[in-house]
């Protein structure tokens, strides 16, 4: 018997499938797991915020020491803080990897990155955390290529890019053209929830 993958039980937990391999077992079972998953809790306030929270986290795969620092940013940004919050985690490289179909999941876009076969503007980056700014550009390492996960990539297998970034999946090369708006990014999330978690 295939024992359930941790991501699959955390995307069952959240109420979000995390990667494709996730979306089967997602449909199968779409309450969270546990003998206790089916039935139906009432949730406090404070624990409907805090899975908000997690969810947000989740897609983009990143430390709660990283999402606070990304949310003291939005909130100093003078805008809609739960908007601007959600446009800086997707200027992160990685998001902007994953967008632009050059990886599957978020997890396999931050290991192309530290691994170093992703350049900024012609240099090599190897944090997953960089922030693009708009007219940057992203494109995988010359020798990196023809390794099978680009080729597969290249070959537009992935999600079709979002408008605010400019690709040329056979070159596996995209623009950060400017800052998203909320409804261009594929993210689950009340993120006013999350903003109201933060603000407690």
């Amino acid at each position: 018997m295939n024992t359930p993958r941790p991501k699959v039980r955390i995307s069952r937990a959240l109420g979000i499938p995390l990667t494709p391999k996730a979306v089967a077992y997602f449909e199968r079972r779409p309450y969270p797991p546990g003998e206790h998953g089916r039935k139906r809790r009432k949730d406090s306030d404070y624990s409907t915020r805090l899975k908000e929270k997690q969810r947000l986290r989740a897609q983009y795969d990143i430390s709660e020491t990283q999402l606070r620092a990304a949310f003291d940013r939005a909130r100093r940004s003078g805008g809609k803080t739960g908007e601007a919050l959600i446009q800086d985690l997707e200027s992160r490289l990685d998001a902007t990897v994953l967008r632009a179909g050059f990886a599957r999941t978020i997890y396999q876009a931050r290991q192309f990155v530290t691994h170093q076969h992703v350049l900024v503007n012609g240099r090599r980056v190897d944090r997953p955390s960089y922030r693009l700014q708009p007219g940057d550009f992203v494109q995988i390492a010359e020798k990196s290529r023809a390794k099978e996960p680009f080729v597969v990539a290249a070959s537009g297998a992935h999600a079709e890019p979002p408008a605010y970034l400019a690709v040329s999946l056979a070159d596996l090369v995209a623009r950060y053209e400017r800052t998203p708006t909320r409804d261009e990014v594929p993210v689950i999330c009340e993120e006013q929830l999350v903003v109201e978690y933060y603000s407690r």
